[in-house]
């Protein structure tokens, strides 16, 4: 199978699994640098909303992850 078939497939069964999760919702576009996946919401990594992971699911868990804190109050952000 070609990986990005297998990769879009994987993306499309973890939002199917997470239905309100914010990758299902903001559907981050996905790329591979090396043996890291890459879940990106915005134009760059430093600018946007971005997970990694050894895997589409890990990639996508911390992509969620991140947006939560994003959202989140912190006493670390002005």
């Amino acid at each position: 199978m070609d990986r990005t078939l297998a990769t879009v497939e994987e993306m499309e069964r973890y939002c199917a699994e997470h239905p309100r999760s914010p990758a299902a919702l903001r559907h981050p576009r996905l790329s591979v640098r090396g043996r890291t996946f890459i879940a990106l919401l915005g134009a760059t990594i430093e600018g946007g909303i971005a997970g990694f992971g050894d895997n589409v699911g890990a990639a996508l868990r911390a992509f969620d992850a991140q947006y939560q804190r994003m959202l989140s109050p912190s006493a670390d952000r002005p």
